[in-house]
């Protein structure tokens, strides 16, 4: 049976060093006792956004507390190569969170949620920050799943003509069905950072594709077909990854 992963939010080095336990967290905890119903002695995996894994031994349990000793550390790097940067304009439902969990499994390391004119998602303040929390568990669950040992960071929402003037020396691309490009046939870039934007279902209006143009985004096009928003996303993301990340 597949031993179990789970994040750890603070470092693990110290502990390790010190031969000390570790208490796991809240959401750990809950995960292992609650839903996995381990037990004392059963073995779980730790990493904690480091790139290093911990093999550890369950020593006490209950429902609102795990202790465990550390027992291995291991090295395990698994982040590709394309510092990829996805700009999402927010969907609604659970799309937005299927897009976040997949995108991280085929290797993102940074998401922005994005609001554009033809966004459908109308949240007050609180609610987004609640939001925000529930997207990037959502991101950790999906590297527990996943093998991945750094966590993507799911930044706060902003708006959409803010998020394209950030980092004038990525590669910025917008996908376009007309555009010049494929994702195949992009010039050559110089380094590996590359900021991907995804419109809304109702797609982007025309000040905002004029306003992605003046702050240097290339338009690909993914094919004949218009593909929903979600869809797109992970198509590009799996494409780029191919083209000049790790995904074979």
């Amino acid at each position: 049976m597949r031993i179990p992963r789970i994040f750890h939010p603070t470092p693990l080095l110290p502990l390790w060093e010190q031969q000390q336990f570790c208490e796991l967290s809240e959401d750990g905890a809950n995960h292992v006792a609650r839903v996995l119903r381990m037990r004392a002695g059963d073995e779980v995996v730790l990493f904690d956004g480091t790139n290093y894994v911990f093999t550890g031994k369950i020593v006490e349990i209950d429902k609102k507390n795990v202790r465990v000793q550390l027992v291995n550390r291991a090295f395990d790097d698994k982040e590709s190569p394309l510092n990829l940067h996805l700009g999402q304009v927010m969907s609604r439902g659970e799309r937005m969170e299927f897009t976040i969990q997949k995108s991280v499994e085929l290797g993102v390391k940074t998401i922005t949620p994005l609001f554009s004119e033809r966004c459908g998602v109308k949240l007050d303040e609180k609610r987004l920050a609640k939001k925000v929390q529930q997207w990037q568990k959502i991101a950790i669950a999906a590297c527990e799943q996943c093998g991945r040992n750094v966590v993507p960071t799911v930044r706060t929402p902003m708006n959409l003509d803010d998020w394209c003037e950030e980092e004038p020396n990525a590669l910025k691309l917008n996908l376009h069905p007309r555009a010049q490009y494929s994702i195949k046939t992009l010039p050559p870039f110089g380094d590996k950072n590359v900021r991907l934007l995804i419109g809304s279902e109702g797609g982007l209006s025309a000040q905002e594709i004029a306003k992605t143009v003046e702050q240097g985004f290339t338009e690909i096009q993914l094919g004949p077909r218009v593909l929903r928003t979600e869809t797109a996303a992970l198509t590009a993301i799996s494409c780029l990854q191919i083209c000049f990340g790790d995904l074979a």
